[in-house]
């Protein structure tokens, strides 16, 4: 994917290279992903795409960002269009969660490849406590507890959707299964926390 070396903005060429970089890792995967194979894939000079990312570890982990920034901005989106119904808001964010999955394979390679790097184990942290906070926001109106102990069933929500996943790629599951088990398990915890 030759895309030349057009004169672009920082934020441009940026965009470009992280289009390309996916490109690459969706058709080869992420052993096939380097600073060197995205500056040949993309027609630019290795210093630019070394200005850009600096490392491979800098690369994948701004891949990770931008697909979690996406998979954001559509789970936001898709909260503001469901009916304002308890159990629609959780299963919008179970979809959410398993769409992570089976819509963006990319996201768990680029996560396996950086397993071990504590700056990735940082962001994932991050990212995993942005999506906390996002999912106890989005059912705070249906939920008698304070947010504190809301927050924390969300936390042990995500826990069970980690192992439900797990289900999932086994092929022990299938995504409507998944999706409606933790539906069930975030209704039941809300509804839980309301009567006592």
């Amino acid at each position: 994917m030759t895309t030349g070396s057009t004169r672009l903005s920082r934020p441009a060429r940026r965009e470009q290279l992280l289009d390309t970089a996916m490109t690459i890792v969706r058709a080869h995967g992420t052993d096939s992903l380097t600073l060197l194979s995205l500056a040949e894939a993309a027609g630019v000079s290795r210093p630019i795409v070394y200005d850009h990312f600096g490392t491979r570890p800098g690369l994948l982990i701004a891949l990770y960002r931008r697909l979690d920034e996406r998979h954001r901005a559509a789970l936001e989106e898709a909260l503001r269009d469901a009916p304002a119904v308890p159990r629609e808001i959780a299963r919008v964010l179970s979809a959410a969660y398993f769409a992570c999955a089976t819509d963006m394979p990319e996201w768990t390679a680029i996560s396996a490849a950086l397993k071990g790097n504590q700056e990735m184990e940082a962001i994932e942290r991050e990212l995993l406590d942005g999506f906390t906070d996002l999912m106890a926001t989005a059912l705070r109106p249906y939920s008698g507890l304070t947010q504190e102990a809301l927050r924390l069933r969300c936390v042990g929500a995500l826990g069970a959707a980690e192992a439900i996943a797990v289900e999932l790629n086994r092929g022990r599951a299938i995504v409507a299964d998944a999706i409606a088990a933790l539906t069930d398990l975030i209704l039941g915890g809300i509804e839980a926390g309301a009567r006592d």
